[in-house]
């Protein structure tokens, strides 16, 4: 679907809540074209009075954790509360093509189906830390569009994954029983930004394992260091095939949200999160340069060639780079 670059009728159409016009709008975010992106910019900045009131979750875990089957058996739950929500999946790209799977609606079958449901697979075109380079954005667009839940499915692999917790107000982190040791699988990074770990496959001849190993995250989180002074992570379990602990989890959201609103923390997370995406797209937009100029592009070569080659130091080559960009 072509994207276009007059941002006055999609503004109306994400008003009206009308989801074809929110795909085509996402579009346009996605675009690399800079009439697009002036586009994109002052559609989000007109919409952007309609935001923040969503609930953000970021979910993440290894692959076949059942990121994608949580997402389907959560948000089913959700729509049949009159939540409306939306389901950002972020797909890994390919690091020597750019291209990606996009398949996570085959793996949501219910919510594919489901009017107050919207999902948008979004390729990460090798954007550091498993989330699409204008996910943020996105996420303000379906806010606008009326979807008060908001759920980012990240790709699960890499220190960088949580990124994902900058841009969401709840970061819940998957696991799965019996993977042999247990506590081998915690990283640290991830672990300690973390505001639920939740051991899925928790039914039939898993439940005994599951329970095992939500009470070894449990004793690991005594040694870990809260993320917020107002709120103890939970270690819960529950199945995502058959929903048994959906509503206990959701509700373990909730009382997050309650918590932290109540100290004011809540509010200071969102106006940190806030700064640091403009910070980010500074950095991209500087990144874009160094793309985009061939003369540039052709200096820094030579001065990375220099390095590679043992003539120049990389902190000299750096301050070199800089005077190029003029900083």
């Amino acid at each position: 679907m072509k994207a276009t670059a007059d941002p006055a009728p999609l503004a109306a159409g994400i008003r009206a809540g009308d989801r074809a016009t929110l795909a085509r709008a996402i579009t346009l975010i996605e675009s690399k074209r800079a009439d697009h992106r002036d586009a994109a910019h002052r559609l989000v900045q007109e919409l952007l009075p309609l935001t923040g009131k969503a609930v953000r979750v970021g979910i993440t875990g290894a692959p076949g954790v059942g990121k994608s089957t949580t997402i389907d058996a959560l948000g089913t739950f959700l729509t049949e509360q009159r939540r409306k929500v939306a389901v950002l999946a972020v797909d890994p790209s390919s690091s020597r093509t750019g291209g990606s799977i996009l398949g996570d609606k085959t793996r949501m079958a219910r919510l594919a189906n489901n009017a107050d449901a919207f999902i948008r697979p979004s390729p990460t075109a090798g954007t550091l830390g498993g989330v699409a380079a204008q996910t943020r954005e996105t996420l303000l667009l379906c806010e606008a569009a009326g979807y008060d839940v908001l759920l980012v499915e990240t790709v699960g692999i890499g220190q960088s994954e949580t990124t994902v917790a900058d841009m969401t107000d709840f970061f819940l982190v998957l696991m799965l029983p019996g993977a042999g040791d247990e506590l081998q699988g915690l990283k640290k990074g991830v672990i300690e930004l973390a505001d639920m770990l939740a051991v899925n496959k928790a039914d039939g001849d898993n439940l005994a394992r599951a329970k095992a190993a939500a009470a070894e995250y449990k004793a690991a989180f005594h040694i870990l260091t809260p993320r917020s002074a107002s709120w103890a992570p939970p270690v819960v379990t529950y199945s995502a095939l058959t929903g048994d602990g959906i509503a206990e989890l959701w509700g373990k959201v909730l009382e997050h949200r309650q918590r932290l609103t109540a100290t004011g923390e809540f509010a200071a997370r969102r106006r940190e999160q806030q700064v640091k995406w403009m910070w980010n797209m500074l950095e991209q937009r500087v990144f874009a340069r160094l793309h985009a100029d061939r003369s540039l592009k052709a200096k820094l070569r030579q001065i990375e060639n220099a390095v590679a080659d043992g003539r120049l130091s990389p902190a000299l080559a750096v301050e070199q780079a800089a005077a190029l960009l003029g900083l």
